[in-house]
């Protein structure tokens, strides 16, 4: 089908396959790299409690913060907009460190979520763009019989059936990827979740701190 196909089945053929590859790869290394964030995760904050002065603790998790997903976090509980709102009034302390801590947690998400629309893409469209395939070679094979003028089961069902394979294509190109999306989608919700409950726990402790000085 490829090698008598025009330049719209060659076209359909090697987007697909660029998707296929894509997100292939981004699969790949999205996994390998969400399952050391939460390894990394996990040891930083264990590290960050267990330290006796925020200081400290923030050095310490840095150690074990490989990837840098806690490092905006870390940056804005020592920054200097945290350390001037720390000797102001509790209210506007608390705004503030809220704020940082905000734009924080927006980044390490923004790094999550990275690839995730590609992943929706794929799985998406993969499907429309084989079925475009099909319909097109569907139509060159019913277009070469109308003229050759002879019609019979024979001279349907091959050029059908190969049509057809495009369909097929389109689908296993994206049922991975959904499949994928949604796992890490999963992966991915977890990891924030535990984000915003070590953002939580840090603002307390430095509001903490402040009542304390």
């Amino acid at each position: 089908m490829l090698t008598q196909g025009d330049a719209v089945s060659l076209s359909v053929a090697w987007v697909l396959l660029a998707m296929s590859v894509a997100s292939w790869v981004l699969m790949v290394w999205k996994s390998w790299l969400l399952l050391r964030l939460r390894r990394d995760l996990r040891r930083s904050m264990a590290a960050f409690w267990q330290a006796p002065s925020i200081p400290e603790a923030a050095s310490r998790a840095r150690t074990f913060d490989t990837q840098g997903l806690l490092h905006p976090l870390l940056e804005a509980c020592q920054s200097p907009s945290a350390a001037q709102a720390m000797g102001v009034g509790h209210a506007d302390a608390r705004a503030r460190l809220t704020r940082l801590l905000r734009q924080g947690l927006q980044s390490a998400s923004d790094r999550l979520q990275y690839g995730q629309i590609l992943l929706a893409t794929v799985g998406s469209t993969a499907p429309f763009v084989g079925l475009l395939g099909t319909v097109w070679g569907i139509y060159l094979a019913l277009g070469g019989m109308a003229q050759a003028g002879q019609l019979s089961i024979d001279r349907v069902a091959g050029p059908i059936g190969e049509a057809l394979i495009m369909t097929a294509a389109g689908l296993a190109v994206a049922l991975p990827a959904v499949l994928a999306f949604n796992v890490m989608g999963r992966f991915v919700s977890r990891l924030e979740a535990e984000l915003e409950g070590f953002a939580h726990d840090l603002l307390g402790l430095l509001a903490g701190v402040e009542r304390a000085s």
